[in-house]
């Protein structure tokens, strides 16, 4: 794996559920196609046909693995299906989700979004207690739990869980005869809950209802359970309720711009983030020029307020996996010029400012730059729609240790050294938060730039790499 994709907080996971549908299984392929972007390590659905449950996972994307012929083999008016890049566990079939089991209460398959910071510390306690784990997913602790419980009603079971359980979730559970979708009291990770021909549909982002025709009605709230069988919807609140902190970085660089997370448009807030940083980080320039894609929204929001003009100096080769075979002698920055390469009329002779959505480490930042400069870019200047990235995520976000985050570590005038450019400015923590609406009511989670986590996090897992 290449640099490129090395150095960005990567995307989590997500999630998508239909419940009664004669098309579940194809209108999920069609949902976690949307939601692509959130994982491709591993897909899976699981649906149901009233009597049992029937499941297909594998390895790969989700047109790789959901041929017509396998889709043929998943009947049923229910399904719940899963994308994954690992936050938590390992990067193997026995991963991917959804889960399923039998147990004394039946069938049962659930998938998640999210992560449990304590997983690790339940688990331990499950394994003493006999518990046989087949994976290392953080998920799994979650099965054990609600196989284990002693309340007499799987709905019951649940709200008992996750009662005890701290973290990070939206998670799905469907049996034969139910589905039940829970998120977790702070509201961490995204959740939607949509409707189409009658049908109930959830997904983590409200792309997935645009490609199915189904109409976004609101999204599941903090806490809530809700349940979804032959009697209909029922919603019940019977988590202690907690500070909202919903995950800032969704509107930053996951989520799609088209998308309405925490009931805003994801495009509106990236727009704003590129208005303020204009506003807070000036510069004089010939073109203002994204880093595409995720920058695109921000760099257009920095040229409107600036008054610089707004060009798509980079084009991205979007027809690309995430592995290349390298030729036999190296080509410097490969992994860079091969997802990008610059329009050389619009850079040459040019002041730019370049937009881009984070700063990571600095290494595909500074190979960039260097790109510009290659192509006959007079001055770079680059400009960061969010925040420095200071602390590690624990909810759900894959990132590097502190010591790798190079704005732990480094101030931003040595930083911009590293990376060659003539300036380099960040939006601040309040422009950041003004342009995702807080001053609409919304609570976020911003500790990946404060290092202040709303949810205590282990000990033994401050600092280190995480992929949790």
């Amino acid at each position: 794996m290449h640099d490129w994709y090395q150095d960005k907080l990567r995307e989590e996971c997500g999630v998508f559920g239909i419940w009664g549908h004669p098309e579940a299984a194809r209108l999920t392929y069609l949902g976690l196609y949307s939601l692509q972007h959130r994982g491709q390590e591993s897909v899976g659905i699981v649906t149901s046909d009233g009597q049992r449950l029937h499941a297909v996972r594998g390895m790969g994307e989700v047109n790789e693995i959901f041929t017509e012929s396998v889709l043929d083999k998943l009947p049923g008016h229910c399904a719940i299906g899963h994308v994954r890049y690992s936050t938590a566990g390992e990067v193997s079939l026995n991963e991917a989700q959804p889960f399923s089991i039998k147990c004394h209460r039946g069938e049962l398959a659930i998938c998640h979004n999210g992560n449990f910071p304590f997983a690790e510390t339940m688990r331990a306690e499950l394994e003493r207690e006999g518990a046989i784990f087949s994976s290392t997913s953080d998920t799994e602790v979650v099965l054990h739990k609600l196989a284990r419980s002693r309340q007499p009603h799987l709905q019951q079971a649940i709200a008992d869980v996750f009662r005890e359980l701290e973290g990070a979730y939206s998670i799905l559970i469907l049996t034969p005869d139910s589905l039940f979708v829970v998120r977790d009291p702070r509201g961490f990770r995204p959740l939607c809950l949509g409707e189409l021909d009658g049908a109930t549909v959830v997904a983590s982002e409200t792309c997935a209802f645009d490609l199915i025709g189904a109409t976004y009605v609101r999204d599941i709230a903090p806490g809530e359970i809700l349940t979804v069988n032959r009697e209909g919807l029922r919603t019940e609140y019977p988590l202690p309720p907690q500070t909202p902190a919903f995950c800032i970085f969704e509107h930053v660089y996951f989520a799609r711009p088209d998308s309405r997370i925490y009931g805003r448009s994801v495009n509106k807030s990236r727009h704003k983030m590129g208005k303020q940083l204009a506003r807070e980080q000036p510069v004089e320039a010939d073109i203002v020029v994204p880093v595409p894609d995720s920058g695109v929204a921000a760099a257009i929001g920095y040229a409107a307020q600036s008054g610089i003009n707004f060009r798509f100096g980079l084009v991205r080769n979007h027809y690309i996996g995430r592995t290349f075979i390298e030729p036999t002698q190296s080509i410097r920055n490969f992994g860079v010029k091969v997802k990008l390469n610059p329009v050389r009329d619009l850079i040459e002779g040019r002041r730019v400012v370049l937009v881009d959505d984070s700063l990571v480490r600095g290494t595909t930042s500074r190979k960039i730059v260097e790109m510009l400069r290659q192509a006959g870019a007079r001055e770079v200047h680059l400009r960061i729609s969010c925040p420095p990235t200071i602390s590690p995520c624990y909810y759900g976000v894959d990132t590097p240790s502190t010591a790798e985050l190079i704005a732990a570590n480094q101030s931003t005038e040595a930083i911009r050294q590293y990376i060659n450019a003539d300036s380099l400015g960040y939006l601040s923590h309040e422009g950041l938060l003004a342009a995702c609406g807080a001053d609409e009511g919304l609570r976020f989670c911003t500790a990946c730039y404060t290092g202040k986590y709303p949810l205590p996090v282990p000990q033994r897992a401050v600092g280190r790499s995480h992929r949790a």
